[in-house]
């Protein structure tokens, strides 16, 4: 495994998380970095990303204002700043590793990929 994703749970609607991703085996500090989600039954769905330099980044509009994705070079480690969590956030959270640096919104874009971390989210 070369992406590990942690730090999901259970919270209450309104509540935060901060979720971790950390990279093994190799650096991606060249590539750029996303997370994306996936309930039961349904597609993995795009939630946000990050360039190669972490300077610049895209959201799902249903995250924009809540979420936040942020990347640690130095640490091979990929950040998602979860608040204001609606039950609708309920979902195995995956991060993952594109094939080039610029931002991808595209699932097929995601060369590698971290077992996923579950978050529920109560009302």
């Amino acid at each position: 495994v070369q992406l590990q994703a942690s730090g999901g749970g259970s919270v209450q609607a309104g509540g935060s998380l901060r979720l971790s991703c950390v990279a093994s085996r190799r650096t991606f500090s060249n590539n750029a970095m996303g997370w994306f989600r996936q309930v039961p039954g349904g597609e993995r769905e795009f939630v946000g990303a990050l360039n190669w330099r972490g300077d610049s980044a895209s959201y799902a509009e249903s995250v924009r204002g809540r979420f936040t994705a942020s990347r640690d070079n130095a640490k091979i480690a990929l950040y998602l700043q979860m608040n204001n969590l609606k039950p609708e956030d309920t979902a195995v959270y995956y991060c993952a590793a594109a094939r080039f640096g610029r931002i991808s919104t595209v699932r097929g874009n995601y060369q590698y990929w971290g077992k996923g971390t579950e978050v529920t989210v109560s009302s």
